[in-house]
């Protein structure tokens, strides 16, 4: 008997676009847990509210079009409170993009997120990147490494996770950004990378990505 058939282009296809309603959005659910949490905090030391989370109708200069958008859904009743006393007025945004024209590697973009006021940015980064491994089918393929692109001065978190789809373990990266008024996981799966061993996906790469999502979503509150 020879070896298993190698999984289609088309199969791996299937599942890219299933992660999202799974493994791809767990992030947002943390995103809404610590959004809960600081819906009661008060005090000050807080930065000034000046950005705010969007949802473009496309993104990364509109080669991925919007197909869902979660951020306004009864999802987050569903996620138990808690409280965290560095985050206050936490409003999420969670958003899902396919590739518009892209027969050859049809993906995904997840966006889990939110804006608000956050005293300790780099704490709610790391939050938001551990919780991402906390859902039903999720594992974690590349532990996280903080990345600075050059060029640039913010810092973000980056891994390699995996999503369990019909017994097949598809791996996606993932980097989470915050500073003082945004926090965000940004998450892509293409047929190329489900193929792809996970020690072999460029984080430095989906850094960058992750640093153009941030710059289109992210936008003056006045």
């Amino acid at each position: 008997m020879g070896p298993p058939p190698r999984k289609s282009r088309a199969g791996i296809v299937i599942a890219v676009v299933t992660i999202p309603l799974g493994g791809l959005f767990v992030a947002g659910f943390v995103v809404n847990r610590v959004a809960r949490a600081g819906a009661v905090v008060s005090g000050a030391g807080f930065p000034a509210a000046e950005y705010r989370l969007t949802v473009p109708k496309t993104m990364l200069s509109g080669t991925h079009r919007l197909s869902q958008d979660a951020s306004g859904t009864k999802d987050k009743e569903i996620i138990d409170g808690g409280y965290d006393p560095k985050v206050r007025d936490p409003k999420p945004v969670v958003a899902q993009y396919a590739t518009a024209d892209s027969a050859t590697d049809p993906g995904v973009l997840a966006i889990s997120g939110m804006y608000g006021r956050f005293k300790d940015p780099a704490d709610s980064r790391r939050k938001m990147i551990a919780g991402a491994q906390e859902g039903d089918g999720a594992g974690q393929a590349v532990p996280p490494r903080d990345i600075t692109p050059t060029g640039s001065d913010i810092t973000l978190t980056c891994q390699v996770l995996t999503s369990l789809q019909n017994g097949t373990k598809v791996p996606f990266p993932m980097c989470a950004w915050a500073d003082a008024n945004t926090a965000a996981t940004v998450a892509v799966v293409t047929a190329a990378t489900a193929l792809q061993d996970p020690a072999s996906i460029d984080l430095d790469r989906m850094a960058e990505t992750t640093l153009k999502v941030r710059a289109e979503s992210r936008q003056p509150l006045h």
